[in-house]
């Protein structure tokens, strides 16, 4: 293809970097920023990739921040086309990482090779902050970047992440937070025992039962104008040993809280705590906080991107913090202001991924505008 972003995402595609494997994007991409002078850090965290990139030393700061890695592509047979052999139908190129995000972290790359030409002397400095390690466990990518970022200092004053967030038409969306995850794992003990002779034994299903059935009627808070309800789900529950004549010894159940600012994790805990203690329970919780919420209200950096999207495509941007966790939790800590935007979200983790062809050149046009609109 004769447009420089469109090549260079079916150049990354065609790469099989699935978490936590690489696979040579961030070569590509290093080359072309360090040709157009920005210095480069590679920092290794056991099997994961990632480097910063930073081009000027004065403020403001703006990042842009991804992932190279893909999640797996599920049954090759049940794709219309190799999923790392980009393919070109119908307006619609597919492959996977093709919309998550190697559109994104390709138009990162033209949109400031595009600016650096133009404004050579720009103000401020610009950073790539690029990890292998967001569709996995998260431990090795992006939030060990920032631990070494704060250690020394260096904060950002805007992040733009490139996730895929349009929803229905490109540029129809921005990301401006996302909700915390809250998981637990819950253990009820009871005493195992013959099913014939419950006098002598506890069955947890019977005592927790109750229990779940109160956690899953509360009304964990009501929300407020930047984040939906707290909502709380059961995602696994498992007790006996599959024989039909034995009263269970355990009951293990696996839920989660996706939650915004009205709540916080440590509330969460201790309202569960009260309900489960309330029913008189044996048990124990192992909690795990995948991210805390985050938000970005509006201001400079959703206006400048908001703005650009509506200067390029003539689209007005909703503001959202709908849908799941991305590394913008671990960003924010060093960053006031994190926003996501990116491609349409549709056919993201399914077979068959694509981005349309179209919609990738706007996308460098309009990080190339953002950038516009806070340096110059």
């Amino acid at each position: 293809m004769t447009d420089r972003t469109l090549a260079l995402t079916q150049q990354l595609i065609s790469l099989n970097s699935t978490t936590p494997v690489d696979a040579g994007c961030q070569d590509i991409m290093i080359r072309r920023l360090e040709a157009i002078g920005f210095q480069v850090e590679r920092m290794r965290h056991g099997e994961v990739d990632n480097f910063w990139a930073r081009r000027g030393q004065q403020g403001p700061l703006i990042c842009f921040a991804g992932h190279t890695d893909v999640v797996p592509t599920g049954p090759h047979e049940q794709w219309h086309s190799e999923p790392f052999t980009p393919a070109v139908r119908d307006g619609l190129m597919y492959g996977r990482g093709a919309a998550d995000m190697k559109a994104s972290l390709a138009a990162f790359v033209t949109a400031v090779e595009d600016f650096v030409a133009a404004h050579p002397q720009h103000a401020g400095s610009i950073a790539f902050l690029i990890t292998s390690d967001e569709e996995g466990p998260a431990t090795d990518g992006t939030v060990r970047v920032v631990e070494t970022l704060a250690a020394r200092g260096e904060a950002m004053d805007y992040c733009i992440v490139g996730e895929p967030t349009s929803s229905r038409t490109f540029g129809d969306m921005i990301k401006n937070g996302r909700r915390g995850s809250l998981s637990g794992l819950l253990t009820v003990y009871g005493i195992q025992g013959h099913i014939a002779y419950p006098h002598l034994a506890k069955n947890p299903v019977h005592l927790a039962a109750p229990a779940l059935a109160e956690l899953a009627a509360t009304c964990w808070d009501e929300g407020n104008a930047y984040f939906p309800p707290t909502t709380w789900q059961i995602s696994n529950i498992h007790a006996g040993t599959g024989a039909g004549n034995i009263i269970p010894g355990e009951l293990v159940a696996q839920f989660n809280f996706r939650f915004g600012t009205a709540s916080t994790a440590e509330g969460l805990k201790e309202r569960v705590a009260a309900i489960l203690d309330r029913h008189g329970l044996d048990y124990n919780i192992v909690w795990t906080l995948s991210g805390r919420p985050f938000l970005t209200e509006p201001g400079t950096l959703s206006d400048a991107l908001q703005a650009a999207i509506r200067e390029e495509t003539g689209v007005e941007a909703e503001l959202s913090t709908t849908g799941g966790t991305s590394d913008g939790r671990f960003i924010a800590a060093i960053c006031p202001q994190v926003v996501e935007f990116g491609p349409i979200n549709a056919t993201i983790h399914k077979l068959n991924e694509c981005v349309a062809v179209a919609d990738v050149p706007k996308l460098s046009a309009v990080y190339r505008r953002t950038l516009e609109n806070l340096l110059t």
